[in-house]
């Protein structure tokens, strides 16, 4: 009797978890089918984007002053090739600020040398919380560019220090690893310039350098890599790109710019505080505080999402890397939700309460523990007898069949 009682509740937990995974999977796809379905409707209606002389002759004599946030940590390699190519980026005002957070290499002494740096003063006001800031450096060769030596705090510290140190309206947080296309400045601070009451941040699309051949600081030729899990990660981010962000966009949700390349009005970003330095997501957790900020205060804002700035970076190519990487996005989403867990379904806070923080909880909470409940638990269901092999095998083609369809239509 205990036995049969005993198969009796693991075939009834089985199916239980069976539903639940299914349950979840069709979520999510609804989830990615509407993103794809408002994206694709968006870029119908999108004119054809203007050539870069074109952007340049309309909007260089309005566009505002933007300072360009790169942190650097042991990056005597490539600093300097990265230092150039913000120089040359086809934009009438900027300003570049490199912050040197405590690097253990020659980091510093390498952009010393190369751009004849020396010992400056500049006031600021400490509003965002950072680090000792040790020395200032510049140049009346290049008065755009200002490099800070402080003490080693993380790249949200090291961000503070330079939103603080800043003069221009607009800042841009930019990787230092990171290329940015030559005219992806002008195509970004479009919003700011057609509805500068409104926009406080825009976002631009990132794609994977692997690949491509680099020359100067510049992107010469697209190519694929031939690494099969830097591959993978093109339709990856295409999906995250010109799918998902352009969709959340459209419906006026979007709760994250990519830490890689973003553009934001310097005085909001100050009013809630600058970076957080208590969450590895802290990219995403400055959107939710602008979003969450701006609402309490009942002002009307846009953030925006614009998909053909274009930002290159490196991916990673082994699994270690890859893992990494995504446990610390997975660790940085899950803090972000739960600190600010209880916008989720707040009429308070409209669409971001409910489809913003709503997204967030299928995908970035609930989804990935009951995708490994499904991984671990469906094929041990099955091989005790629990799940006939067809129903199986018929999930699996679908839920296969269906990513591979997203993953198209994102690219077309």
């Amino acid at each position: 009797m205990d036995y049969f009682s005993g198969t009796e509740i693991l075939r009834s937990f089985a199916i239980t978890v069976s539903w639940l995974v299914i349950g979840v999977g069709l979520v999510q796809s609804a989830i990615y089918l509407s993103h794809l379905a408002i994206a694709r409707r968006v870029l119908g209606r999108t004119a054809i984007e203007p050539r870069s002389e074109t952007l340049w002759q309309r909007y260089s004599d309005v566009a505002p002053p933007i300072a360009l946030l790169v942190p650097a940590y042991n990056e005597e390699k490539t600093i300097v090739e990265s230092v150039y190519s913000l120089l040359a980026l086809a934009y009438p005002h900027t300003e570049i600020i490199v912050v040197n957070d405590g690097s253990t290499d020659s980091t510093l002494d390498v952009l010393k040398e190369t751009f004849r740096l020396e010992p400056v003063e500049r006031s600021y006001d400490r509003i965002a919380p950072h680090a000792e800031i040790r020395s200032i450096f510049g140049t009346p060769r290049l008065p755009r560019l200002l490099v800070v030596d402080k003490v080693n705090g993380g790249k949200a510290d090291a961000l503070n220090a330079a939103i603080n140190l800043a003069r221009s309206p607009l800042i841009a947080a930019i990787d230092a690893d990171s290329i940015l296309d030559a005219d992806s400045l002008i195509r970004a601070v479009r919003p700011f310039v057609n509805d500068p009451l409104m926009t406080v941040a825009t976002g631009g699309t990132v794609r994977i350098a692997n690949g491509c051949r680099i020359r100067s600081g510049r992107i010469v030729g697209v190519g694929l890599p031939r690494n099969t899990l830097a591959l993978f990660q093109i339709i990856e981010y295409l999906r995250a790109f010109l799918a998902a962000r352009l969709a959340l966009s459209a419906l006026n949700t979007l709760t994250i710019i990519s830490g890689a390349f973003g553009v934001f009005r310097r005085n909001v970003v100050l009013e809630v505080g600058g970076y957080s330095l208590d969450t590895v997501g802290e990219d995403l957790e400055l959107v939710i505080k602008i979003h969450r900020h701006l609402m309490d205060q009942g002002r009307d804002y846009a953030i925006d999402f614009v998909p053909d700035p274009v930002c290159w970076t490196e991916v990673p190519e082994s699994l270690m890397t890859l893992g990494n990487q995504r446990a610390r996005w997975q660790r940085g989403a899950l803090e972000v939700f739960f600190k600010h867990i209880r916008m989720l379904g707040n009429p308070r806070y409209g669409r971001i309460g409910f489809i913003g923080f709503g997204h967030m909880l299928i995908v970035d909470v609930v989804g990935p523990v009951v995708e490994v409940l499904g991984y671990l638990l469906i094929p041990l269901f099955w091989a005790l007898g629990f799940l006939e092999v067809g129903y199986l095998l018929a999930f699996l083609g679908l839920t296969f069949s269906f990513g591979v369809f997203i993953s198209v239509g994102s690219r077309m």
